[in-house]
């Protein structure tokens, strides 16, 4: 049977209700939220004379909930038309509503007898076959399905999103004992495919995975700090990203998510797995529960494991449980690591630090070891689920199981042993049967460890996927220090960026014009995409500081020349060209991805020509594109300079969209060219079948274009006044005006005196002579230097 998820209906609208509900918009499928009714008026409703029978009364809860969802930053939304699709109502005049959805999910308080409550009501309106599941993060699955019918049961399992619910990756799925093997699949693949997300279906035990294994890890932390005196800047600068995890690291993440939520879980634990091996390490030690007494809990209550006072932040002192001034933390071993790029290298240089870091990491990686080897097969039977669970919904880089391969298994037992840790019977019979690890590549795929089957086996699912890590050594044509080429297979290669952050410098700029050539000669065409965390920040700005301060402006020149030739030639090829941009795509890694002949972008990409925050305008075409798209859209009888104007201001105000959707908005991606993606690991499949597409349609060069309508003086004249009048009303300072003056004369084509079709090589030259005149002024190179050193835009 096939199922077509059309419209859903959410019944719980707090944050996680509202969250789950923006998603589901975000992936364009209408919601109804529910809430319940309120039992009394605010003042304001008395004074409007309502009652608690008016409409707008009756829908208060829902309807503020989701106010303030939408209001929050991060925003839970990709564009906010797409809250249009959402739909309000309360649960005791619109309940009948739900019997036209194809999907009910409870998503209402964490008690077992409300829940049953909402279910029974479900119930009576539900039509047979309608799928229901609740978004519990920790009540076992077959309590709330006792005395439900037996359609109910079999249509019925956990769902359980992670929050903040359109950019955490986890979706677990809990079978109830009657839930039927279609929904478990049908829902699977719905995760994956249209939600974007990693799903992982579990047992029903305690927290389920993730949080099982994570309120372990943070748990084990808690009572570590005080065993080995340690302070919250230490832990959070060990539990960062030196090891693949959030800037949030340990304490910083507990206080967005809220100390009172993983008390709730933790408890959880404790209450219900009382064979755990490691059952005491679950209960709270004695500074969580005073700081739950003072109701210290994080952001939402203003203060936790850190508290802000005015612009200094402040951080608790563990025994004292009084705040003080933050102490930097540093550590011998960490230092031995700033030379290796990739987290997964440095856990064999941790664990065998001599200061306190290193005995950090042997005691926290040990005990994960054990936890996580035992917890098979009572949460799941398969090794990689563990992993997926802890890299989808804490964001670890890389699983426990990952972990303990990058150090060796055999390396990674004689460390617990020492620290009096011993693996579960499992791994040391896969040991024995002359398998080293729990994971091994073959012919691009993942095999793991099955420790069902005694042997090694192939992930199921990664067929819609194209893993690079897997084929990066396999199939690379050709590579330089900061770009590789590999076949991506049926003609089409790809070309990843392996500079610092995917920075683009002469390195990276010789990597695409390799891979066009060797595209133009051997294959069918060429997508430029990565898998790391970001697409790329943009181009190499030390270089362009070195350079300048040098003023070695004929080399600048070259170099500006050589990065708008090589975007040139992404546009004008024999081949397709096909950017997968996501994450950060700032500046030049914009640029790139606008010259492309058609963008697959992630959901999640925050995509903008950023240059003016570092003293300059776009210099690698991106000026000039911006310039060529607003001629595009001129229309005759149009006031054609709105439409130059909002391009104008979407480079001068830096704008970056905060989704791929925005981006359609701003004019750097294009609809009808470009598609959007919601599953990254889909992305660079994807951008292969496009490119193929685009092959087989019959692909030809097109011809530089000729056509650029610029409006010249008419329209540098407006752009001056408005630039004066800003700096008259303080709004921008005397350089800002000096750096929107260039940017409107080549947006202008220069001072011509009437509407002129001009090249794209022609503003390419207005775009180039700006920016290495902005290269020689003080003040920009004082914005670049500020960037490179303190990470953020200078306003002089």
């Amino acid at each position: 049977m096939k199922r077509n998820i059309k419209k859903v209906a959410v019944i719980g609208s707090g944050i996680m209700g509202s969250g789950i509900a923006c998603h589901f918009a975000n992936i364009g499928v209408e919601v109804l939220l529910l809430d319940i009714v309120p039992r009394e008026l605010t003042d304001v409703e008395a004074k409007k004379g309502l009652t608690l029978e008016s409409k707008v009364v009756r829908n208060r809860l829902v309807n503020d909930h989701l106010t303030n969802a939408l209001k929050s930053k991060p925003s839970p939304i990709y564009h906010p038309s797409f809250a249009n699709r959402i739909t309000t109502g309360n649960t005791t005049d619109d309940m009948a509503k739900i019997a036209n959805v194809d999907w009910i999910i409870e998503v209402v308080v964490e008690r077992l007898d409300i829940k049953k409550l909402v279910f029974e009501q479900v119930e009576k309106y539900r039509k047979p076959g309608t799928l229901i599941t609740s978004n519990t993060s920790g009540i076992p699955i077959h309590f709330m399905s006792e005395g439900r019918s037996e359609d109910f049961q079999k249509h019925f399992c956990g769902t359980h999103f992670f929050n903040p619910a359109r950019y955490l990756k986890l979706f677990e799925i809990i079978p109830g004992p009657q839930t039927s093997q279609e929904v478990l699949d049908f829902l699977n693949g719905y995760g994956e495919k249209f939600l974007g997300k990693t799903s992982v279906v579990a047992k029903d035990t305690p927290a389920f995975i993730g949080n099982r294994i994570g309120i372990f890890g943070i748990q084990s932390l808690f009572h570590q700090v005080k065993e080995m005196g340690l302070t919250v800047e230490e832990v959070d600068k060990l539990t960062g990203p030196v090891i693949g995890r959030p800037k949030s690291a340990t304490f910083r993440t507990v206080d967005v998510v809220g100390l009172d939520t993983l008390v709730h879980v933790a408890n959880g634990i404790y209450e219900n797995c009382p064979n755990d091996e490691s059952h005491e390490l679950f209960k709270l030690p004695e500074f969580v529960n005073k700081m739950m007494e003072n109701n210290w809990l994080g952001s939402k209550t203003g203060q936790g494991f850190y508290k802000k006072e005015g612009k200094e932040i402040l951080t608790l002192d563990l025994d004292t449980l009084a705040y003080r001034a933050n102490k930097k933390a540093s550590f011998a071993t960490l230092e031995l690591t700033k030379t290796i790029d990739k987290p997964i290298d440095r856990f064999k240089v941790l664990v065998k630090g001599k200061d306190k870091a290193g005995d950090f990491y042997r005691k926290n990686f040990t005990s994960m070891f054990q936890y996580v080897s035992n917890r098979i097969p009572e949460i799941t039977e398969d090794l990689y689920k563990i992993d997926d669970a802890m890299k989808a919904g804490f964001g670890w880089e890389n699983g426990p199981f990952e972990i303990w391969d990058a150090i060796g298994v055999e390396k990674g037992i004689e460390l617990m042993k020492a620290e009096g840790y011993e693996p579960a019977a499992w791994v040391n019979e896969m040991l024995a049967s002359g398998i080293t690890s729990f994971y091994s590549v073959k012919d691009g795929a993942t095999y793991f460890y099955s420790t069902t089957n005694k042997k090694v086996e192939k992930i199921p699912g990664q067929d819609a996927f194209i893993i690079l890590n897997n084929i990066r050594e396999s199939k690379k044509i050709w590579n330089n220090s900061d770009s590789i080429i590999t076949d991506l297979g049926d003609g089409i290669i790809n070309l990843e960026f392996t500079s610092k952050m995917n920075s683009i410098g002469a390195g990276v700029l010789q990597g695409i014009n390799k891979a066009i050539d060797i595209a133009e000669k051997e294959y069918n065409g060429l997508v430029i995409g990565n898998q790391g965390a970001n697409f790329s920040v943009g181009a190499n700005l030390g270089m362009i500081f070195m350079m300048a301060v040098e003023q070695e402006y004929d080399e600048l020149n070259m170099a500006i020349k050589m990065f708008q030739d090589t975007m040139m030639r992404c546009r004008y090829s024999a081949i397709p060209v096909i950017a997968a941009p996501h994450g950060m795509t700032l500046g030049g890694g914009c640029e790139l991805t606008m010259h492309a002949d058609r963008a697959v972008a992630a959901a999640e990409t925050y995509i903008g020509l950023v240059e003016f925050g570092v003293g300059v305008i776009p210099g690698g075409g991106g000026s000039k594109e911006m310039a060529l798209r607003a001629s595009d859209l001129f229309r005759k009888n149009d006031v054609e300079l709105n439409v130059l104007q909002e391009y104008f201001l979407t480079v001068g105000m830096a704008k970056v969209a905060t989704s791929a959707y925005e981006g359609f908005d701003t004019g750097v991606l294009q609809k009808g060219r470009d598609i959007v993606v919601v599953n990254k690991d889909r992305q660079i499949a994807t951008a292969k079948q496009v490119a193929l597409q685009m092959a087989e349609q019959g692909y030809t060069q097109a011809p530089r274009r000729k056509d650029v309508k610029v409006l010249g003086k008419q329209a540098l004249g407006m752009f001056l006044v408005g630039t004066d009048s800003m700096e008259a009303g303080k709004y921008i300072s005397e350089h800002d005006k000096k750096i929107a003056n260039k940017l409107a004369y080549v947006m202008a084509g220069g001072d011509l005196s009437e509407p002129t079709l001009v090249t794209e090589q022609y503003l390419l030259d207005l775009e180039r002579e700006a920016f290495l005149s902005l290269t020689g002024e003080r003040k920009s190179l004082e914005r670049i230097q500020y960037m490179l050193t303190k990470g953020k835009p200078l306003r002089n």
